[in-house]
């Protein structure tokens, strides 16, 4: 849930209660009675209101005006009282001034508080109406936005079951609550019924949630031809092409995201780095699943790569080189691949890349290269260490180092996930 969409519903709420409140100190009639009430056939009763004071009537526009315009500590100093009924008779004005509290609370990133605070106002029980399912709405909003997925659903459906109002956006608050609370039949019904709404105005935002349940329950076809369709409409939309590359692969339907993407490079719509680097990821996926298209989509993979560094696109991070090394050993381009590790070790902040540098030099028989590439990352440290030490074991034998090879490898041997593999290694060794 985006704040800002919570905020416009705050706004909203807020704004018929200074109506509300405004209305009450000219002739004491809540302003809904004068226009088409927003919850016509709410099962709720309607209450009476209980303020009469004018000085009541008064503190509490001064409160929630000064909340509404951002002076958060007139507003306090003048709703605190109101909202503990200390400084008012009226239960109405002590649940307004809750409201506003509630709305401080929120603003100020404390939203556990809001909660709290807001449930007050909500259980006082005298607001009219049109007031109360208002804020029974932001109240759920709130929830969604602390992610109490299940506690703000049972507060929608209470909200639709006794206010009898069905609006597309509330089906599309549920579609959101019901993928995250991993309901996804739930979500699709919820998100397809708010398009249907003849209130409807379509957020990407639903789109998105529909294609992910449809993923999810295995309807991937559903959510890829979803994802092409809205393509169509947008061919030059980021978004757009990212949910349609997403929705294919969930479906693995490899071929056809690398055909989406190579059209998208043709018409220069292959923008930004993360855009660059799944396009150079399904390349090399769709190569491990069909070997005879591995080394020509490694390839190409590393094309891509390298036109986006090129570019600037794509940042020179120690991920990314990796990512170029790894592309070049699978096109079998070890000199490429080495160039790319080497890289990455510049920059990397752990021994990693340069451990992948010393295998590819232990491949090419460059044994000394091998051997430093090898210490540099034991000593930037490296999660397999056992395997780093074999390696260094091997550029050391390879160099017809017999003692440094063994004392390596009684390294390894003290790692146990090859402890196994440099015993054996010794014990051929003669120690």
């Amino acid at each position: 849930m985006k704040q800002g969409f919570i905020k416009m519903a705050l706004a909203t709420a807020i704004a018929l209660s200074f109506a509300s409140g405004a209305a009450i100190a000219r002739d004491k009639q809540p302003a809904q009675d004068k226009k088409e009430a927003l919850y016509p056939n709410a099962t709720r009763q309607e209450p009476k209101l209980d303020l009469k004071s004018e000085k009541d009537q008064k503190a509490i526009n001064e409160g929630l005006d000064a909340a509404n315009n951002g002076d958060k500590d007139k507003a306090t100093q003048i709703l605190t009282p109101l909202a503990d009924g200390s400084g008012t008779s009226s239960k109405y004005a002590q649940a307004l001034a809750l409201q506003g509290l509630a709305n401080m609370k929120y603003n100020d990133g404390d939203v556990k508080g809001a909660i709290s605070t807001l449930k007050q106002a909500l259980d006082i029980g005298v607001m009219p109406n049109d007031t109360y399912f208002q804020l029974k709405y932001m109240y759920t909003q709130f929830l969604v936005a602390d992610e109490q997925y299940a506690a703000a659903l049972q507060s929608l459906q209470e909200w639709r079951n006794e206010g009898k109002r069905e609006t597309a956006e509330s089906y599309g608050l549920e579609g959101s609550i019901d993928y995250r609370l991993e309901k996804y039949p739930e979500a699709i019904a919820a998100i397809t019924k708010a398009k249907s709404m003849p209130d409807a105005k379509p957020q990407a935002s639903w789109d998105q949630i529909l294609m992910a349940s449809y993923s999810e329950s295995g309807q991937g076809d559903k959510a890829a031809a979803m994802a092409a369709d809205e393509l169509s409409k947008n061919p030059n939309d980021a978004t757009a092409l990212n949910n349609a590359a997403s929705a294919l692969i969930q479906a693995q339907k490899y071929p056809e995201a690398i055909a989406l993407y190579e059209k998208a490079h043709t018409a220069g719509a292959i923008k930004d780095e993360k855009q660059y680097i799944n396009f150079a990821k399904i390349y090399l996926i769709d190569g491990q699943e069909n070997q005879d298209r591995q080394k020509g989509n490694a390839v190409k993979a590393v094309a891509v790569i390298k036109e986006g560094m090129d570019k600037g696109v794509i940042q020179k991070t120690a991920d990314n080189y990796n990512l170029l090394g790894d592309a070049a050993v699978t096109g079998d381009d070890m000199k490429g691949a080495l160039a790319a590790y080497q890289q990455a070790a510049g920059v990397a902040t752990n021994g990693e890349p340069a451990l992948k540098a010393a295998r590819v030099q232990l491949q090419e028989n460059q044994f000394a290269a091998a051997q430093k590439s090898a210490t540099d990352a034991i000593s930037k440290g490296v999660q397999h260490k056992g395997q780093a030490y074999m390696v260094l074991a091997e550029a050391k034998r390879g160099q017809k180092d017999k003692q440094g090879a063994i004392a390596a490898m009684k390294e390894a041997a003290k790692d146990p996930e090859t402890s196994a593999k440099a015993n054996a290694w010794l014990k051929t060794a003669g120690k």
